[in-house]
């Protein structure tokens, strides 16, 4: 298992592999035999950037039967999605900012994140995690008033694509099973979700084939799997840890 970190360093955009305390670095490309350069940095001597660079993250909802189970809702027969606009990709450590035309309650959704390793188009199910490349943890932010706020459409990307609404990170972990995995949430020292992969309506492996099979998903491209109960509102402040064991800890405060 490694894990896998971007970063600037005086100034200059590097990647390598988080080894305790310590960054090893790489050079070329992280997802096709990336090769380690001997050099090393202190993590605190850098500053964290979003683990990988997607050119999209695709945002899963209603993927969680205890969420669908509380809201009344059906399962879906398939993955019901969106995209968060590449400007809302955000990583540890920087706070979270309400955008200034909505003043309403700002959510906090933890997510595992599926991130893809190599170009992916039509991909069967049983070879779908021969392209996932590593898992990383999620925050999908979102201005929940405004989900339904027009009786004309449900306004699902200006409610989650916002700067700041598309967190990632720290890490993106290879050497996982994504089947195996729990994703906990912490607002303000108080754990406020708590659910494993196994309650997902589609695996991992599904969320990947369905989705290729719409739209070719490029290395670095990160599906967002979708919460489950306990998604809460944050106050100004607020500090939120979104963990995900084997990968670590996405923490940010919202700044209101």
């Amino acid at each position: 298992m490694a894990h896998w970190a971007r970063y600037r360093h005086k100034g200059e955009v590097h990647f390598g592999q988080l080894e305790g305390d310590t960054i090893k670095e790489y050079a070329g490309d992280m997802f096709s035999s990336p090769k380690a350069t001997g050099k090393s940095v202190a993590l605190e001597d850098v500053e964290l950037l979003t683990p990988v660079e997607p050119t999209k993250m695709v945002a899963l909802a209603h993927n969680l039967h205890a969420l669908i189970n509380k809201m009344g809702g059906s399962v879906p027969d398939e993955p019901m999605y969106l995209l968060k606009a590449n400007s809302s990709f955000h990583p540890a450590g920087k706070p979270i900012r309400r955008p200034k035309a909505y003043q309403g309650k700002i959510i906090f959704e933890g997510e595992l994140g599926l991130v893809i390793g190599k170009t992916c188009r039509d991909v069967p199910v049983n070879k779908a995690l021969d392209y996932l490349f590593g898992c990383t943890c999620i925050n999908d932010v979102t201005s929940i008033e405004l989900l339904n706020k027009s009786p004309i459409m449900q306004q699902w990307v200006r409610s989650k694509a916002a700067d700041t609404f598309g967190v990632m990170g720290p890490v993106v972990a290879t050497g996982l099973d994504p089947n195996a995995l729990t994703i906990r949430s912490v607002l303000d020292g108080q754990e406020r979700q708590n659910y494993p992969v196994s309650d997902f309506v589609f695996t991992p492996a599904e969320i990947i084939s369905h989705i290729s099979g719409d739209m070719t998903l490029l290395p670095g491209d990160v599906i967002a799997c979708g919460t489950s109960v306990g998604a809460g509102s944050m106050k100004p402040g607020s500090v939120i840890e979104i963990t995900i064991d084997g990968i670590g800890t996405l923490t940010n405060t919202f700044e209101g």
